[in-house]
């Protein structure tokens, strides 16, 4: 597999790029966890947008799904005509809060573009060459983490969450866990929210996971301090995403 960042601000688009959306490649199928705002323009620097076979959601907050309804009219108003259905992944009432984010009307909705399906926890699902695992993490919202696996190697993602077993479960032994950074340690940090640096390196640790990737660090905080703050945690490598990153797994 081959996984490009392509966007990585933590809950709003930043400076330096989109918030989150992640292009997940494995024999020729085109996948992507999250698909936030300000994404889908940046997407094209790295595939065509017609490309994508699905999208894999984490959560209906606005900087993991909001780019969704940019691409239905992408996919819808073509000016070669509309292309065809592709499946979208996500948390319970998906389809619903799509069509309202855009202000489609009536039962309809997006179901002409898009192939609405609804996350269950713990199951596992067979997405072209990918199988694809969740595990619902702790955040305000019902959110889940991501296992995408393909010719014995595995990548994990932690979609947003504050401390959790779920995702320790899901990350372990993976060979990559692109995990969420958000906080600070000595912040005054809500609980069941976000991870701070050290927890996502303790995360990993517990995991034993082969690499780190620190990602959704907001624009008002600085990628080295989460560097500095999960080194301690995790003895293996960690990077911190920066849009156009490429990892192969």
């Amino acid at each position: 597999m081959r996984l490009t960042v392509v966007g990585c601000s933590g809950s709003f688009p930043g400076p330096d790029g989109p918030a989150s959306c992640y292009l997940v490649e494995a024999d020729g199928h085109r996948v992507l966890l999250d698909l936030g705002n300000g994404a889908l323009g940046s997407l094209a620097r790295y595939t065509s947008i017609y490309d994508i076979d699905a999208v894999l959601i984490t959560h209906l907050h606005a900087d993991h799904c909001f780019d969704l309804a940019s691409f239905y009219v992408a996919r819808r108003y073509h000016p070669d005509g509309a292309r065809p259905r592709i499946p979208v992944y996500g948390s319970t009432g998906v389809a619903t809060r799509m069509a309202e984010a855009y202000g489609v009307g009536g039962p309809e909705g997006m179901q002409g573009e898009f192939e609405f399906h609804e996350w269950s926890d713990g199951a596992t699902y067979d997405i072209g060459p990918l199988q694809v695992t969740v595990a619902r993490v702790v955040h305000p919202v019902e959110s889940y983490a991501i296992r995408v696996e393909h010719d014995g190697r595995a990548l994990v993602y932690s979609g947003d969450t504050g401390v959790s077993g779920g995702l320790v479960s899901l990350a372990r032994g993976a060979d990559v866990l692109l995990c969420e950074a958000s906080n600070v340690e000595g912040g005054d940090n809500p609980p069941g929210l976000h991870l701070t640096g050290k927890e996502a390196g303790e995360h990993a640790a517990e995991a034993a996971v082969a690499r780190l990737v620190l990602t959704h660090i907001p624009p008002w905080y600085d990628g080295a301090r989460a560097l500095a703050e999960a080194a301690p945690a995790f003895p293996g490598p960690i990077d911190v995403a920066f849009p156009g990153a490429t990892y192969d797994v």
